[in-house]
């Protein structure tokens, strides 16, 4: 099987996540411990117990979906399982970048933090709000969002599968889409629960703070290709890395076409390392065709073990 590597972003958390890798294997609880001591703060205990209120704040939920993603990689990688290549939805591609070590967990965990401050903060400078519209194609949703321009900040924020799509921007943007999207047929209209317009213009202020600390990382070349948000093209240099990064903030999360990259790439599996199985939901909704293996505990893994001695991994 030649495989990719995916890593989810915010919406994925979940009070007890990482509990059983935390409890069962020693490579994934030094992965927790390492992060309670960069952060200075309990992250275990937020992701084990919650409460959930907590988890949900963007600057808690961010390094404890990459924690939590780490430590399954490192229980995979420590098998000696090696990917053709990976990709991270949002907040996910500072885990795929840790997995193509291009970042050290301790510098990816510092700038998700800091990723989820900004982020944050400017929600409250400039408020706003996303939504997810089902049933509609990309164009149909830009088209709805180009008419309701007039009323406030909208755009296409999340292209995730051909019938997903997440806007976002001010919240007369964003309703004024809405009303037109359910016009022009969508089935279902799911406002999310965020705090603030993420992948639109209203994180241009975020996205300068992170320039700054970006600046200050150290990121080596890639030892896989990493398929980037923003184009949805696999790329293998540290700089273009590092700029995409930045423009991840206030662009759409390009997911259909991350994926379709990876299957022309010639991955025919896709191994979800983190909470949740939401994009191996994703996956199934853009190429059946794909086998798919979720991995956020033991059994998880071992299910995903049990797979390859059947087959040949081939990354």
């Amino acid at each position: 099987m030649r495989c990719a590597f995916l890593f989810p972003g915010q919406g994925s958390q979940y009070v007890g996540m990482g509990r059983d890798l935390y409890e069962g294997a020693e490579a994934a609880r030094s992965v927790f411990d390492r992060a309670n001591d960069v952060l200075g703060v309990d992250l275990g205990r937020v992701c084990f117990e919650g409460p959930e209120d907590e988890l949900l704040k963007t600057v808690n939920a961010q390094p404890a979906i990459l924690t939590h993603s780490v430590a399954a990689w490192t229980l995979v990688d420590g098998d000696g399982i090696e990917p053709l290549a990976v990709a991270g939805h949002s907040v996910g591609e500072y885990s795929a970048l840790v997995a193509a070590r291009v970042l050290d967990f301790e510098d990816a965990l510092r700038l998700v933090r800091r990723r989820g401050e900004l982020m944050y903060e400017a929600g409250l400078r400039r408020p706003g709000t996303m939504s997810a519209i089902v049933g509609l194609d990309e164009e149909a949703v830009s088209e709805a969002c180009l008419r309701a321009s007039g009323r406030g900040v909208v755009q296409v924020a999340n292209l995730n599968s051909p019938e997903q799509v997440a806007i976002s921007g001010s919240e007369a943007g964003v309703e004024e889409a809405e009303r037109l999207a359910r016009e022009a047929g969508a089935k279902r209209v799911v406002r999310l629960e965020v705090s603030g317009a993420f992948h639109s213009a209203l994180m241009e202020g975020a996205a300068a703070g992170l320039a700054e600390t970006l600046a200050e990382v150290s990121m080596a070349a890639p030892a896989v290709p990493v398929v980037a948000n923003v184009s949805g093209r696999a790329l293998v240099d540290a700089a273009a890395l590092r700029e995409t990064l930045q423009r991840q903030l206030t662009s759409p999360v390009r997911w259909v076409r991350s994926m379709r990259t990876l299957v022309e790439m010639g991955c025919d599996g896709f191994v979800e390392l983190g909470p949740g199985r939401v994009l191996s939901g994703l996956m199934r909704r853009i190429d059946r065709g794909r086998a798919t293996h979720a991995v956020g505990d033991l059994a998880s893994l071992e299910k995903l073990r049990e797979v390859l001695q059947s087959t040949e991994v081939d990354g």
